[in-house]
C-alpha cells in the first residue's frame, strides 16, 4: 500500500529516490536491536522503491505524459535544481517558436501544448551555465542535467540587464544641479524617458564596446562616437550632449571600462519562486531583422474574448510600412503593406545616418511613411492604427476660420500622425484624416464607441467611430479640445489665460501639456492621460461633458511619468523613472479639485508608490534601477492573476512585473536575453479552457532587435505569458 500510494501521489524520478536512499544512510553508531530492525526495514523499502521506479519509470512517464508535452527532472551535481528555466525551441515552422517553463521545488518541469516538431531543449538559470541542448519530441519524458557555473562571471551572463546597469555610477547632485530636477532629472533621461525608453542598457550589447567602432584614444571618445550611430544618432546625441550637457559620457565610459576589466554585478538575482514558477511563456519571431515593432493588439480591450485564437497585429513605427501579423495557432508570421493617402507624405528613409552604425554601417535601415505607433482592435475585429496618411500641414477644416466646432474653440495648424483602420476580412486599409495628432489610442465604453487618442499639439482628440462607420465622414466624426483647468471654479469652460501668463481668478487657464498615454475611465466616463518628457511629470483628467481638465503632478519621491493605464475603479497606475509603480486615486484628494489652488500640486495624498524589483545604482542604492516604459492594467483578468492587476513593463528584466496583492510577480523571458517589453494586450481565447484559454501578449519593442542575444539578424518577438495553477499543470 505504501508503494502504491507513493507512485500515485506524485511524480518521482529514480534520482529522487536514490537521493532519499542516500539520505536514509546515517553514520554507523551503536543502536539497539529494535532500532536496527526499523532501519533495515526502512532501507529495504526505499531500495524496493528505487528498483520499482527504475523499472516502471519509462512506462509510467509515458502513461502520465500528454502527447503534446515534454517533461522530466532537472538536476545538477548539487541535486535537484528548483526555479530554473527549461527552454524548448524549434525552427520547424515558418517562424521560430519556443516555449519556456520553470522547474518546481523538486526540479521537475512540464512543457505543455507543444505543436508537433523536433525541439532543442536545455536549461538556463541563475547560478548555472547553459546546459547542452538535447533534441526531443512531445510525448516523451526527458531528464536534464544542469551545469553549475564554474565561476561568477559565467553565472552573471544570465542576469537581467538591471544587475549590470546598476553598476553604473551616478553623478553627485552638485554636478547636475543645473539640470531640471537635478540628479532625479538626470536619471529620468538615463532611464525610461531617454536611453531606456528605446532599448535596454545593461545587456551584453550595451555593456561592451563593438569592435567594429574601431580604435579610439579613450573610452569617452568611443562613447561620444557610439551615441551618434545610425538613423537614431541625432536623437541620442541630443539627449546626451544637449539635455544632459554631455555628463553621461564619463559615466558610460567608466562603466564599460570596469565591465571590460572583469568587474561583476554586486548582487545576484533570486530565482523565480511562488507564482513565478507557474509561468508558461511562448515566443515567436515576426517582422524582420532591420525592423522593430512598437505595439501589438489581438482583441478589443473592452471585450477580451473578441478574436479568440486569432491573429495579432503589430505597429512598426519608424522602421517599415510592412505591418507584421502573427498567426499563433499555425505559427506563421506575415505582413501587409500599409499605404499613405498623399504621395508627399515624408519617409523616415530621409532621416540621415549621423555616423556609421557598428551593425549596419551607412545603410538607412528605416523606411516608413505611415510611422504606425499603436494598433487597437474594435468589437468587430478591425484594427485601428495611429498612422500617418499625409504630410503634417492641416487642411482648412482644422484652422481658423473653420466652421468645425472644435476648430472654432482651438484651431490646429498641423497633425503629425492621423488614423487608419484595417479590415482583415476584406483587406481594406481606410484612411481617417484627423486635425489632431495621434500617438496612443483607446476605445471608450460608450454608445459611440469613441476612440480617444493622445498625440501632442496640447489637445486631446477623439473619433465617433459609429458615426464614421455610418457616414464615412471623418470631419464630422472627430473632435478635439485643449486642456483647460477650471481656475475660477464655476464648473464650466470659460475664456482662459494662455500658458505662461499670470493667473486671472475670473478666467480659466490652459495647460501647455500634451498627453502621452490615453485612458478612458470605465468608472465615470472621464478620460485620463499621462504627461511625459518633463520633470517631474503629471497625469491629467479630462471631462468630455464639461471639456474641463484637472492636472496632478507626481509627488515625491516619484518622478518621470511615462506610460500609464487605469483600472475599473478609476485608479491610475503609471511607470515612473524613480523606480516605482505609481498609483493615483483621485478619491483620496482633500483639497478642492478646481479653483485657483488646483494647479497640480494640490493632491499629494492621492499618490502611493510601490518600489519596482531590482537593485539600486551603486551610489543610489535606495532607488530601483528598473526603468519601466509602460504600465497596462489587466481590467478583465485575462492573465488569471485577478481583475485590475497593474502590469509594468520590466524593461531591464526581460519581462514584466505584475503587482498582485501588494507584491510584484516577475514574468521573465530568459531566452533570448534582451527582451524589451512595450505593447501589452490581454485576451481570453476560451473562457471554458481555464488557464490555457487566457493570457497576455507582448511585443519586443526596442528599436535595436540586434542588441538581443543572437545579435545581427535577430527579429522582433511576440510573447504569450500564461499562468497555470502549478508548475506541473498540463
Amino acid at each position: 500500500m505504501f508503494l502504491n500510494n507513493t507512485l500515485q501521489s506524485s511524480w518521482f524520478s529514480s534520482a529522487d529516490l536514490q537521493a532519499a536512499l542516500q539520505t536514509n544512510r546515517r553514520p554507523e553508531k551503536p543502536m539497539n536491536s529494535t532500532k536496527r530492525h526499523i532501519q533495515i526495514f526502512r532501507t529495504s523499502v526505499l531500495a524496493l522503491l528505487v528498483a520499482c521506479m527504475v523499472a516502471v519509470q519509462p512506462t509510467r512517464s509515458a502513461a502520465r505524459l500528454a502527447a503534446d508535452a515534454i517533461a522530466g527532472t532537472v538536476s545538477s551535481a548539487h541535486g535537484a535544481e528548483a526555479g530554473v528555466w527549461v527552454i524548448a525551441e524549434t525552427h520547424d515552422f515558418q517562424t521560430r517558436f519556443a516555449k519556456i517553463v520553470v522547474t518546481d521545488k523538486a526540479g521537475r518541469y512540464l512543457i505543455p501544448e507543444l505543436p508537433t516538431a523536433t525541439y532543442s531543449v536545455w536549461v538556463r538559470g541563475y547560478g548555472l551555465a547553459d546546459s547542452p541542448r538535447v533534441d526531443a519530441t512531445p510525448g516523451h519524458a526527458l531528464d536534464l542535467t544542469a551545469l553549475i557555473a564554474p565561476d561568477a562571471g559565467v553565472a552573471a551572463k544570465a542576469y537581467p540587464a538591471a544587475y549590470w546597469y546598476a553598476m553604473m555610477k551616478i553623478p553627485e547632485e552638485a554636478q547636475v544641479a543645473t539640470l531640471p530636477g537635478g540628479r532625479n532629472g538626470y536619471l529620468m533621461w538615463m532611464k525610461n524617458m531617454g536611453c531606456v525608453g528605446c532599448h535596454q542598457l545593461g545587456n551584453l550589447a550595451t555593456r561592451t564596446i563593438p569592435r567594429s567602432l574601431g580604435p579610439f584614444e579613450s573610452s569617452e571618445a568611443v562613447w561620444l562616437r557610439r551615441v551618434q550611430s545610425g538613423q537614431a544618432g541625432s536623437q541620442m546625441i541630443n539627449i546626451v550632449q544637449g539635455a544632459l550637457k554631455g555628463i553621461p559620457i564619463h559615466y558610460l565610459a567608466d562603466w564599460t571600462d570596469r565591465v571590460a576589466a572583469g568587474e561583476l554585478p554586486a548582487i545576484a538575482p533570486a530565482r523565480p519562486s511562488g507564482i513565478e514558477r507557474n509561468v508558461v511563456a511562448t515566443v515567436w519571431d515576426w517582422s524582420d531583422g532591420k525592423a522593430y515593432v512598437h505595439d501589438l493588439s489581438g482583441t478589443d480591450r473592452r471585450h477580451p474574448t473578441v478574436n479568440g485564437y486569432g491573429l495579432l497585429y503589430g505597429a512598426p513605427e519608424l522602421s517599415t510600412d510592412n505591418f507584421p501579423i502573427l498567426d499563433p495557432l499555425h505559427n506563421v508570421a506575415t505582413t501587409f503593406k500599409a499605404s499613405v493617402r498623399d504621395m508627399n507624405t515624408p519617409t523616415t528613409h530621409d532621416d540621415p545616418v549621423l555616423s556609421a552604425s557598428p551593425y549596419w554601417g551607412e545603410e538607412r535601415i528605416w523606411d516608413s511613411r505611415a510611422v504606425a505607433h499603436n494598433p487597437m482592435l474594435d468589437r468587430s475585429g478591425r484594427v485601428w492604427y495611429t498612422a500617418r496618411i499625409r504630410a503634417a500641414d492641416n487642411p482648412p477644416l482644422c484652422k481658423r476660420p473653420s466652421s468645425h466646432p472644435s476648430a472654432q474653440i482651438f484651431p490646429i495648424d498641423a497633425s503629425d500622425r492621423q488614423l487608419a483602420v484595417y479590415d482583415p476580412k476584406s483587406g481594406n486599409y481606410t484612411f481617417v484624416d484627423t486635425c489632431f495628432s495621434t500617438h496612443h489610442l483607446q476605445f471608450a465604453e460608450d454608445a459611440s464607441d469613441t476612440l480617444w487618442t493622445s498625440g501632442g499639439r496640447e489637445v486631446v482628440g477623439w473619433l465617433d467611430t459609429r458615426k464614421f462607420d455610418s457616414t464615412g465622414d471623418a470631419a464630422a466624426s472627430q473632435g478635439w479640445a485643449p486642456l483647460v483647468i477650471d481656475t475660477n471654479g464655476n464648473g464650466k469652460l470659460d475664456p482662459w489665460v494662455e500658458p505662461g501668463q499670470p493667473v486671472n481668478p475670473l478666467l480659466d487657464q490652459r495647460l501647455a501639456v500634451s498627453l502621452y498615454a490615453i485612458m478612458p475611465n470605465p468608472a465615470d466616463g472621464s478620460v485620463w492621460g499621462s504627461v511625459a518628457f518633463r520633470y517631474p511629470g503629471a497625469i491629467v483628467r479630462f471631462d468630455p461633458r464639461t471639456r474641463l481638465s484637472e492636472i496632478y503632478n507626481v509627488a515625491a519621491p516619484g518622478f518621470g511619468v511615462r506610460g500609464a493605464d487605469i483600472d475599473r475603479n478609476g485608479v491610475v497606475w503609471v511607470s515612473l523613472a524613480s523606480g516605482h509603480l505609481g498609483e493615483f486615486d483621485r478619491r483620496k484628494c482633500k483639497a478642492p479639485l478646481s479653483g485657483p489652488g488646483a494647479t497640480g500640486d494640490h493632491c499629494p495624498e492621492g499618490w502611493t508608490f510601490h518600489r519596482l524589483p531590482g537593485p539600486g545604482f551603486v551610489n543610489v542604492p535606495q532607488m530601483s534601477v528598473e526603468s519601466s516604459y509602460y504600465t497596462w492594467v489587466d481590467q478583465h483578468d485575462t492573465l488569471g492573476l485577478g481583475a485590475n492587476v497593474p502590469i509594468a513593463t520590466g524593461n531591464l528584466f526581460d519581462g514584466v512585473h505584475a503587482f498582485v496583492n501588494g507584491k510584484f510577480v516577475t514574468l521573465r523571458i530568459p531566452y533570448p536575453l534582451g527582451f524589451y517589453a512595450k505593447g501589452l494586450d490581454g485576451r481570453i481565447d476560451d473562457a471554458a479552457a481555464g488557464w490555457k484559454g487566457r493570457g497576455i501578449w507582448i511585443t519586443s519593442g526596442d528599436r535595436t532587435p540586434w542588441h538581443k542575444e543572437g545579435g545581427k539578424g535577430t527579429k522582433p518577438m511576440v510573447v504569450h505569458f500564461q499562468v497555470r495553477p502549478s508548475p506541473l499543470a498540463d
